[in-house]
């Protein structure tokens, strides 16, 4: 590693240390050559995830995107910007976790709907109504029932 200050290459390191979450190591190092003291950071090179559509399309993972369409379905609902960043996270961590650089649009909405679930029960009925895209009042009355069933035997 070269020294931010005098450009040598010559340095050793104090202290190593990992993220909470495991996905970087700080390390903090002397430069033997004018010893002053920097750190660096290491992370996993994460290759970009595609998201491919339902028509075959191909588009980049994008967490802004994701967000908004949670954030719309709270809109209104007691649930705070920390539970929304959470699920968000929750959803992402789910698609890094299974190694895979293409993931079909169905399979991070099923994703969203098992976590906004837990989150609020009107939250999940809106994403389900515009994810599912019910064709009618019985498909949309059916969610309901499931829902009602799940909360009583809950």
């Amino acid at each position: 590693m070269r020294c931010p200050f005098c450009g040598s290459d010559d340095d050793r390191v104090l202290d190593t240390r990992s993220r909470d979450d495991g996905s970087a190591i700080r390390r903090r190092r002397l430069c033997n050559q004018c010893q002053r003291r920097f750190t660096t950071v290491e992370e996993i090179e994460n290759k970009s995830i595609s998201v491919i559509k339902s028509d075959g399309r191909r588009e980049p993972f994008d967490t802004t995107k994701l967000r908004r369409s949670i954030e719309i379905a709270c809109k209104k609902r007691p649930i705070s910007i920390d539970q929304i960043d959470h699920t968000v996270e929750r959803v992402k961590a789910s698609i890094v976790g299974d190694l895979v650089y293409e993931v079909p649009s169905r399979k991070i909405g099923e994703l969203v709907i098992e976590f906004i679930r837990e989150l609020d029960e009107v939250a999940y009925v809106r994403f389900a109504s515009v994810y599912r895209n019910f064709k009618d009042k019985e498909e949309f009355l059916r969610e309901l029932n499931d829902l009602k069933g799940n909360t009583a035997s809950g």
